[in-house]
């Protein structure tokens, strides 16, 4: 039996890429998962549920965890990995691009967080994993509003692991290096300079094994941050 049989695992951003390859990782090692995402239609099973939420909208999140709660409970596992892909360079970034990463990649986590933690917080605790990226600590040309976002979410991350010691609620940090997901499509790293080749790049497997790496820790090992890269 795994670590993971019978525990409620919600996944944001679960429709594709990472957050699929999560859902479907947790699930193979007994969780019940709960899969959030724009796309999805609402779906659900004895041990799978699907809703539709676009995690900016303060208003679908507290429907979706509404429901989450009322029928399922507090989650032992939230997965905090809904998120975009902005790359160009600083002067062609526009103020719309700048607030549409903010509103994806730390608007999005901060709600989904409110929604739940202080409900894991007043129960039985556990594991909020937050998927990062290398630009959430290393700058690159081109990502003004990407790493913005993205250090921003760290900052979020690293605060709630201060405040939450010793409480029973866990915060991870995942930062993955290039990852072959859609979000590349629009870019062709393949054909830029300086760009790691999409056969090169981690798979969202890679990145899913690590979440549940860290889901699959005992509940006195507080594991801040996994960074992970392409070899």
């Amino acid at each position: 039996m795994s670590a993971l049989t019978g525990r409620l695992a919600v996944v944001t951003g679960a429709s594709r890429g990472i957050g699929a390859a999560t859902a479907a990782a947790l699930a193979s090692e007994g969780a019940r998962v709960v899969r959030l995402a724009r796309s999805l239609p609402e779906r659900r099973d004895g041990q799978s549920l699907d809703l539709r939420c676009d995690v900016t909208d303060a208003a679908q999140v507290r429907a979706a965890a509404g429901l989450v709660l009322a029928e399922w409970g507090p989650p032992d596992i939230l997965v905090n990995n809904a998120g975009a892909f902005h790359l160009a360079p600083f002067e062609e970034t526009s103020t719309a691009d700048f607030d549409a990463q903010l509103a994806a990649n730390l608007r999005g986590p901060w709600l989904v967080a409110k929604a739940f933690v202080p409900v894991m917080h007043a129960g039985r605790g556990g594991l909020v994993v937050t998927v990062g990226s290398v630009a959430d600590h290393n700058a690159f040309p081109e990502n003004a509003a990407y790493a913005a976002s993205k250090f921003g979410v760290r900052g979020l991350h690293e605060t709630l692991v201060a405040e939450y010691r010793g409480t029973g609620v866990r915060f991870t940090l995942v930062s993955p290096g290039p990852t072959d997901t859609a979000a590349w499509d629009a870019v062709a790293p393949d054909s830029r300079e300086g760009f790691t080749p999409r056969a090169r790049m981690l798979r969202p497997e890679d990145v899913a094994a690590a979440v549940v790496f860290a889901a699959t820790r005992p509940p006195h090992v507080q594991l801040d941050w996994l960074r992970l890269g392409p070899a």
